[in-house]
């Protein structure tokens, strides 16, 4: 009977162990490429004169904002930091919805 080959679990914090791991300056350089490319996706949205994007999705539907965190949400982002940037945004934009609506009952 065969046994199957369990992965590799490090002690104590319930991680597998089972893809790669990168480090070094070709780690930082995709990393900073990432981030550079999706801060000059907004980039030219914000500011007093900043340009509307028109977003088109797969079915075509079409969406038109200068919002940061619209922009982002739509993007369809792999890489891992381009990824927690996108996370931030959402974030943000939750906690900045949520102190409009506190502002909204105190005032009333």
């Amino acid at each position: 009977m065969q046994q199957q080959q369990q992965p590799k679990q490090e002690v104590g914090t319930g991680l597998f162990l089972n893809g790669e791991r990168e480090s070094g300056q070709d780690v930082r350089s995709s990393n900073v490429t990432a981030c550079m490319a999706i801060a000059n996706i907004c980039k030219s949205s914000l500011g007093p004169v900043g340009l509307d994007k028109m977003l088109v999705d797969d079915i075509g539907d079409v969406t038109i904002t200068n919002d940061g965190a619209t922009i982002l949400k739509q993007l369809s982002v792999e890489h891992p930091a381009g990824k927690v940037l996108v996370e931030l945004a959402e974030l943000q934009d939750q906690v900045r919805k949520n102190e409009l609506m506190m502002i909204d009952c105190v005032d009333e």
